[in-house]
């Protein structure tokens, strides 16, 4: 159990390591997918993981533990990065679509006659 462990801790060190530097919008999709693999290959070690735990154990997973606190924290804000540059995306698309339309949305009835008898 005990090399689990140190698996997991090894593969928490390469999740904080590849959120260390600043990631540009254009890598962006490449380190997700790196994290998701890092993410699921790590969940498959703390499935083998279950008490008693020895004094060893306990302080490696302590260890784990904070490290996966600051690694939620960087994930999170990658996670608003995207979505502000997806609402950037769409408001620039809209304004774009406004210049090639610009009646488009407009809805007047100026100049029309509407009958509203039967």
């Amino acid at each position: 159990m005990i090399d689990d462990l140190k698996k997991v801790h090894e593969l928490t060190l390469q999740l904080q390591k590849l959120l260390e530097d600043p990631i540009s919008s254009g890598e962006r999709e490449v380190v997700i997918e790196q994290l998701n693999e890092l993410i699921e290959e790590r969940g498959k070690y703390m499935e083998h993981i279950s008490p008693p735990y020895t004094d060893e154990e306990k302080h490696l997973g302590e260890r784990i533990f904070r490290m996966n606190v600051d690694i939620q924290a960087k994930m999170q804000h990658i996670f608003s990065d995207l979505k502000l540059e997806m609402k950037r995306m769409k408001k620039q698309k809209k304004t774009q679509q406004s210049y090639i339309n610009p009646y488009k949305n407009v809805s007047s009835s100026d100049g029309s006659f509407l009958d509203k008898k039967k």
